[in-house]
């Protein structure tokens, strides 16, 4: 297993460092698209994505594709408002539509790709049409560069993350495809429990221990480690106390957190047995509520704390 950073822009890779960082989880680019009156052309694209990979030295970096909406607006795109932006017109089925923007973004990341250990993930996939889609248009630019004589690694792999019940459900299939799965837990918590975690009200549903949730990710790493496959997750959930023994005991090969909370993690894990976090894990999937799940991880971790 691994532990990575979450970083938005190149200036947190001295974090990234000073905690002991194995590399970075997720590269949130929205952030270079944000702040400012026009789209980042290419080549501003390529000196930022280029930084952070050479910066990590071989280290890996998964970058995640165009993720607005939602939260997230670009004012100067003048989209049109709508009811439910969660779940509306966003991150990649934005981007299958936009297909300057994303193509624009995918070129400038094939180009940096030979400067270090570069991973692609597409955010927001809700079916297997949706990811061919993509990886086809990221295929057709890898091969424009070549024919313009511009180099492009031939060790990136393409995953996604899964953060919307309906891919969770088949990853099996998308196992098949994939090359890996980066599990997005804010968003698929709250799709799960239908409950908007930006709404107090409701915020009680935002249950990262449910068994429910368990379940969920313990179908998508099984998928995936049955293909030879690996599976991280870059939701806040990876750098949870509670959640941390759970996910080692179901199998989690990459846990990506704030770069300020790796070394607390790290702290955490050296105390923790993988059997026996599998016998937790396997108990806890049965479980029926939070409470439940609360009170058996901590009664069986409490005596392993420093």
């Amino acid at each position: 297993m691994e532990l990575v950073a979450n970083i938005g822009t190149p200036n947190d890779l001295e974090g990234v460092k000073n905690n002991g960082g194995e590399g970075v989880g997720l590269y949130r680019t929205e952030f270079l698209y944000m702040g400012r009156d026009e789209l980042p052309t290419e080549e501003e694209q390529f000196e930022s994505y280029k930084a952070v990979l050479e910066g990590l030295e071989g280290k890996p970096v998964v970058v995640r594709t165009l993720d607005i909406g939602g939260d997230k607006e670009l004012p100067y795109l003048k989209l049109p408002k709508e009811m439910n932006p969660f779940l509306g017109f966003r991150a990649i089925r934005l981007c299958l539509e936009e297909k300057e923007i994303f193509r624009t973004q995918l070129r400038a990341l094939l180009r940096a790709s030979t400067y270090g250990n570069l991973k692609i993930m597409f955010p927001m996939i809700a079916t297997l049409d949706e990811f061919r889609q993509a990886k086809a248009m990221l295929e057709e630019e890898k091969a424009n560069l070549q024919s313009e004589g511009i180099a492009v690694s031939d060790k990136i792999e393409v995953g996604i993350m899964v953060e919307i019940p309906s891919t969770a459900v088949l990853a099996d299939q998308f196992a098949k495809e994939v090359d890996f799965f980066s599990i997005g837990t804010n968003d698929l918590i709250q799709y799960t429990m239908a409950a908007d975690r930006m709404n107090e009200r409701v915020s009680y549903l935002y249950q990262p221990y449910n068994p429910s949730i368990l379940r969920l990710v313990k179908m998508v790493i099984d998928a995936a480690h049955k293909e030879g496959k690996w599976t991280g997750m870059c939701g806040e959930m990876a750098g949870d106390e509670t959640a941390i023994p759970l996910l080692l005991g179901l199998g989690l090969d990459e846990f990506s957190m704030s770069a300020t909370s790796i070394l607390k993690a790290r702290s955490q894990i050296r105390y923790l047995n993988k059997t026996e976090m599998e016998k937790l894990a396997a108990e806890a999937l049965q479980k029926s509520t939070t409470e439940e799940v609360i009170e058996m991880v901590t009664a069986a971790t409490s005596k392993k704390q420093v």
